[in-house]
């Protein structure tokens, strides 16, 4: 790639001739703010990841998304066989100085564990943990469980003694509206930490001088950028304004493939964008709940041409899904891969044999900073649904709105995308979202859905080691997803980063996280 300084920058010196050289810095053009510097305050996959920066794990992902050890260096299971205990690295400091022992990460576990947490979910195996001595920690489990490693690659380490002084032990909760210190201020053990935060306008992270590990970036600076606009994003990047963002809009691509200064780095997502119905005997109008009936949410379905959302909403850059999950996570099959086709004669007669009204009204609830092209496909889908006899008020609006309706059950029909993370295993969505709501699980199970036999499925790959028997307990499950439609797929959705040429190195993940500590810049950028 060929480099160009777009940005160049002096600071002038009282009394000295001359100016220093910019810092190298990445300034990162995202299509949505995060929603808070708590990582735990609500299961959004984009403000973890980007808290990932700040904070760490006991393992992590490598670039080859396998796990490797991280704030642990080692463990192992005991022979009660729900115990683990991991040996903690030493010489680790928090970002204000305080050493990292066992007691913060008991800390760390029991308040991303408690009740009030929106990330309990990510732990749906954990009991309790203790401190053996000041770098060993013991973690104990419900049962045998051969998934707490994956879980463990997004449990974000805080430091104790932080938490206490600023009455932070506690879990804050976007979705319920409730803040507290670690909403506003981050104090990890990462590579970056943060220098400056505005809300909606600019968060900046500067390179972490004391971290353990060895820098493969050579990075000093990151601004994220919300830039909500995909017109004025694109226009930032040909600018020089941004010189990365990991949403470039699809309808775009051709323009910035075309441009002399901006390479294009592409793929398909992990994440399954799927709508998900209410399975509550009133719809939000007050009228009965058709949707109960398997049939009209069949109908539903039937009703939606994918073929042209994939061409013309999705410019031929989604891949059209027929299962829950894609096809590299454990428990996919190609047999549940598969579509009904659009056939909207067929779906008005399932409507009238359960009895649906003509002109029934409902909420059609999706995001305006969510989804690539969320409000375009949605558009699409309430149009589909109206030609079927159906009057769906499409609601589109920032995840700060909708949030607090999807959580409290103030919604109807709506849109979710999930990749599987961190756990990368189907185990994630039918514990978090195909569950019935239970204790940690069922977290994301918005509809009030209960299928008893699933959960039995569920339970049962929950605690299973062997890993074939495990997976086959997993698509079986699966399968009555499919059947029951509890939440219908549309499709895995396109995966496209762009970078200026000021940007050298830009590893592209297939679970759509940049990991900018593997990131490199032209000096002086």
């Amino acid at each position: 790639m060929h480099i160009r300084n777009l940005l160049l920058a002096t600071v002038a010196v009282a009394g000295l001739a001359g100016a220093a050289q910019a810092e190298n810095t990445l300034k990162w053009g995202a299509n949505r703010d995060i929603g808070s510097l708590d990582p735990y305050s609500y299961g959004d996959s984009f403000t973890i990841n980007v808290l990932n920066h700040v904070y760490e794990g006991l393992v992590r992902y490598n670039k080859d998304l396998k796990i490797e050890p991280a704030l642990a260096t080692s463990w192992e299971i005991l022979e009660d066989n729900v115990t683990w205990r991991f040996k903690l690295r030493e010489g680790v400091t928090f970002h204000n100085g305080n050493p990292f022992t066992a007691d913060d990460v008991v800390a760390s576990l029991t308040r991303v564990s408690d009740d009030a947490s929106p990330l309990k979910g990510n732990l749906p195996a954990y009991v309790s943990s203790k401190a053996v001595d000041d770098l060993t920690v013991d973690i104990t489990l419900n049962g045998t469980y051969p998934l707490l490693l994956n879980d463990l690659t997004n449990i974000h380490i805080f430091d104790k003694e932080w938490m206490t002084e600023h009455d932070a032990l506690k879990p804050t909760d976007i979705g319920a509206g409730v803040e507290g210190y670690a909403t506003y201020n981050a104090n990890g053990t990462g590579p970056f930490s943060v220098e400056s935060r505005q809300p909606d306008a600019k968060t900046v992270f500067v390179k972490n001088p004391g971290w353990w590990d060895t820098p493969q970036h050579n990075l000093d600076r990151i601004e994220l950028l919300p830039v909500t606009s995909a017109a004025t994003r694109v226009a930032a990047l040909l600018s020089g304004e941004i010189n990365f963002t990991n949403d470039a809009p699809v309808q775009d691509l051709p323009r910035l493939e075309a441009a002399p200064n901006v390479s294009v780095l592409e793929g398909v997502d992990l994440r399954t964008v799927m709508i998900g119905f209410p399975f509550r005997d009133k719809l939000t109008t007050g009228a009965d709940n058709p949707f109960k009936d398997v049939k009209a949410r069949e109908a539903l379905y039937k009703a939606i041409d994918l073929d042209l959302i994939h061409q013309k909403v999705m410019r031929g850059k989604s891949r059209i899904a027929g299962a829950t999950v894609a096809p590299p996570i454990p428990g996919y099959a190609p047999e549940l891969d598969t579509v009904p086709g659009f056939d909207p004669e067929a779906a008005k007669a399932l409507l009238a044999e359960v009895g649906v009204p003509e002109g029934l009204e409902f909420e059609f609830n999706c995001l305006s900073d969510g989804l690539v092209n969320e409000e375009q496909f949605c558009q699409a889908i309430a149009s589909m649904w109206s030609r079927i006899g159906l009057k769906p008020k499409l609601d589109v609006a920032p995840r700060a709105v909708q949030t607090p309706k999807r959580t409290g059950g103030k919604t109807d029909i709506y849109i979710l995308g999930w990749a599987t993370l961190p756990m990368l295993d189907a185990y994630s969505p039918l514990l978090q979202i195909f569950h019935t709501k239970e204790g940690n699980s069922g977290v994301f199970n918005w509809g009030d859905w209960s299928f008893p036999e699933l959960d039995k499925l569920v339970d049962a790959a929950g605690s299973e080691l062997d890993l074939d028997k495990r997976i086959a307990l997993e698509t079986e499950a699966l399968g009555i997803v499919k059947k029951e439609h509890i939440m219908v797929p549309l499709h895995q959705q396109p995966m496209a980063w762009a970078v200026t040429d000021e940007v050298s190195e830009m590893p592209l993940f297939p679970d759509n996280k940049p990991r900018l500590w593997f990131a490199q810049v032209n000096p002086g950028s």
